[in-house]
């Protein structure tokens, strides 16, 4: 049966990276024989341009018929003058609520070629490989009530909602359990429970969760010894689960120790199985337009979606293979260039990556 793959360019950088992942999927396509059809819409900025609002009912109908979504990014300066209400970004929560794609999975893996361009020591990341279980359509990015109010005094006050259910933690559990069983079965929650009732609770129920994984070793850690262990002692991680907030933050932390954000996908699935892939950047609206950017993530994004909604394992495992050999080419985009290397476009290394997956 053909499946249904929904592009989403967005803003910035993303219709040139997402370019390249498309004609990396055409090229997986035709070489295995693969029955997918590819649509695009609009979201965020570019929806906002075209439509006046950053999710137009259209992007959200072919999203809920579609087997799985690539994304490229969404925002910029040009539209931070909206009201919040739509701005870019309430498009792209508007999607993972719809969708309700709650478990964001991010993996931090370092190639070996990419060593010398961590931040960190190469002893210390060489060999690192963390996969970061964020919780995505619950905690304080979503929680009620949330506004800026006027009180008596005539001051102002911004306030939001920390809020989670248990069924809400349990889900995202289930899913941090069941990736380290496929992984090194350890699993580090991070949380703020000494400080946070919330947490409490979340820390209460990873316990309980893991007596259903007696192979899974299930460790806690609050979130500010978790972010200084990341760059102290990094490979000490195997699967770490955590909340809407700290993930976001942790995730682009342990995106820095594999050299460079722009080679770090992401997939964020709900419990059909349907998900929607994306880089971890942002649209880096700065380098828009330049040919400069680091298609790599979006590549390595469409690899996930091929793994994790479509089931196609072999023809993500060639992509993630071509991806490697590109860089064992000593081909590199701007953001992970050192001496001694070749710096390419955002065109030229796509066209690397299709004839290196042509040539397995």
């Amino acid at each position: 049966m053909t499946k249904k793959i929904l592009i989403l360019p967005g803003d910035g950088i993303g219709p040139e990276i997402v370019s390249e992942a498309v004609a990396v999927l055409e090229e997986i396509k035709d070489k295995l024989g693969l029955a997918f059809e590819l649509d695009e819409a609009l979201l965020g900025g570019s929806a906002i341009d075209a439509t006046g609002v950053p999710l137009p009912d259209e992007t959200l109908e072919k999203a809920k018929s579609s087997d799985a979504i690539l994304l490229g990014a969404v925002g910029g300066p040009k539209w931070d003058e909206l009201d919040t209400a739509i701005r870019p970004e309430k498009g792209l929560l508007g999607i993972r609520s719809q969708l309700d794609l709650f478990g964001n999975l991010r993996p931090a893996i370092l190639y070996p070629q990419l060593a010398d361009a961590s931040s960190l020591k190469p002893e210390i990341v060489a060999g690192l490989d963390i996969l970061i279980v964020r919780e995505l359509t619950g905690g304080i990015y979503f929680g009620q009530p949330r506004g800026v109010r006027t009180l008596e005094n005539g001051e102002r006050e911004g306030y939001n909602t920390y809020v989670y259910s248990e069924s809400e933690i349990r889900r995202i559990a289930k899913v941090a359990f069941e990736s380290a069983q496929k992984r090194g079965k350890k699993v580090c929650s991070v949380d703020k429970a000494n400080v946070l009732e919330v947490t409490v609770l979340w820390r209460e129920i990873l316990d309980e969760v893991a007596k259903d994984y007696p192979d899974v070793e299930l460790s806690h850690m609050y979130v500010d010894n978790a972010a200084m262990q990341l760059v102290r002692a990094p490979k000490q991680f195997d699967v770490m689960v955590t909340g809407n907030m700290f993930g976001d933050i942790l995730s682009d932390a342990a995106a820095m120790l594999t050299g460079s954000i722009g080679m770090l996908p992401s997939a964020s699935l709900n419990e059909s199985g349907q998900g929607m892939y994306e880089p971890c950047h942002g649209s880096a609206p700065d380098i828009a337009g330049q040919g400069i950017a680091n298609p790599l993530a979006t590549i390595l994004s469409a690899a996930m979606m091929l793994r994790y909604s479509l089931a196609e394992v072999e023809a993500a495992d060639l992509i993630e293979k071509a991806v490697s050999n590109v860089l064992d080419q000593g081909l590199r985009t701007a953001d992970i260039y050192s001496d001694g290397m070749q710096k390419v476009s955002t065109r030229e290394m796509g066209e690397a990556v299709v004839a290196a997956l042509r040539a397995l």
